[in-house]
């Protein structure tokens, strides 16, 4: 793939997570730029969590924005050593899926790279698939990892 642009990582510190990376450095040029991004979903998104609570303290939502930062440098430090141009983002989005697309968009960004965990079944309806709801909803290309095995 030509270097048309930047890459946007879609990274939640998971093997997949991991493994994508590797393996879009192994697939597109070296250089190129590139955004990790980290997503955390509000508390009050959360089911059965968020909805009883009239308030979430600040001091968890900064420790959830700090861990967020965290993981999206990691995440920049393994796109560095994979040949891109990396910088790390954290942003607050529900759904997570959207969140993604939208900082795709926002940032310019050509190709959104993300893992997948290859949930099906139970899990998957459960769950979700943000994979599946980036690939559906971006309008640029979306390399969807899986683990090998």
């Amino acid at each position: 793939m030509a270097a048309d642009g930047s890459v946007l990582f879609a990274y939640d510190g998971s093997e997949e997570a991991r493994q994508a990376i590797a393996e879009a450095g192994d697939q597109l040029e070296a250089g190129r730029p590139a955004i990790v991004l980290a997503v955390w979903e509000p508390i009050e998104a959360i089911p059965f969590w968020g909805a009883p609570m009239s308030q979430v303290p600040s001091s968890l939502t900064e420790q959830i924005q700090k861990e967020a930062e965290k993981v999206a440098a990691e995440g920049a430090e393994l796109a560095k050593t994979a040949g891109f141009d990396a910088e790390s983002a954290a942003a607050e989005g529900s759904p997570v899926w959207k969140a993604v697309v939208d900082a795709a968009e926002g940032r310019g960004a050509s190709l959104i790279v993300l893992g997948s965990h290859g949930r099906s079944g139970l899990g998957y309806v459960t769950m979700g698939s943000v994979a599946t709801a980036v690939a559906h909803h971006a309008n640029i290309p979306v390399l969807i990892c899986r683990r090998a095995g």
